[in-house]
């Protein structure tokens, strides 16, 4: 049976190897590198990265669940808030942009490699997921008066979430500055540009 301190230490080992996959696919990009690559960036023998993952896939996943999951337990907490809809949506950014300015390689994961390629496929229901409770959150602004009523809740949800993909998409490829200023405003104009045609 597993000590404690044994237990640590394979959770400080299989946190390492993940937080190597970052870094290596940030660089070389998903289908770029080789599992040998993460072992190296890790420090490790290539052997273990199979003792914890089963494939390059499998880490992937996991990279993008972690992160993903906490996401979706934000806003699911945001719905059922009593606060505005407005200052609920600008905290779902404010969650994003924090995320990117902690983590950038990681995030760029998670946008390039997951939700915008064909491995984002196995997740659709969790990105799906992710719309969907956006679009609670407008569907019960709505229906309190605070939002207009023409655009969808699901549409409204895309758009949305879509505009912050696009802000996150500028800074990782460079077509858009990502000093700290920046990524403290695109909070505030994420919100302004899409809550603008919502509001009542």
């Amino acid at each position: 049976m597993a000590t404690a301190r044994q237990a640590q230490n394979a959770a400080e080992r299989r946190r390492q190897i993940l937080d190597a996959a970052v870094v290596v696919f940030a660089r070389q990009g998903f289908t770029g590198c080789r599992v040998s690559d993460i072992a190296d960036e890790a420090g490790v023998a290539y052997g273990l990265v199979y003792h914890y993952f089963k494939s390059k896939d499998e880490v992937l996943d996991t990279l993008f669940l972690e992160r993903w999951d906490v996401m979706l337990e934000v806003i699911k907490e945001l719905d059922a808030d009593a606060r505005p809809a407005r200052e609920k949506l600008k905290t779902i950014v404010s969650f994003i942009v924090e995320s990117y300015r902690h983590d950038p390689e990681l995030m760029q994961v998670i946008i390039v490699e997951v939700t915008r390629s064909v491995v984002g496929r196995r997740h659709l229901p969790k990105i799906q997921e992710a719309y969907e409770r956006i679009a609670d959150i407008v569907a019960r602004a709505q229906a309190a008066g605070e939002f207009r009523d023409e655009v969808s809740p699901q549409f409204a949800a895309m758009a949305f979430y879509g505009a912050i993909e696009q802000v996150l998409t500028g800074w990782i490829f460079g077509f858009l500055p990502a000093t700290p200023a920046d990524l403290d405003q695109a909070k505030h104009h994420v919100v302004e540009t899409v809550c603008s045609g919502l509001d009542g």
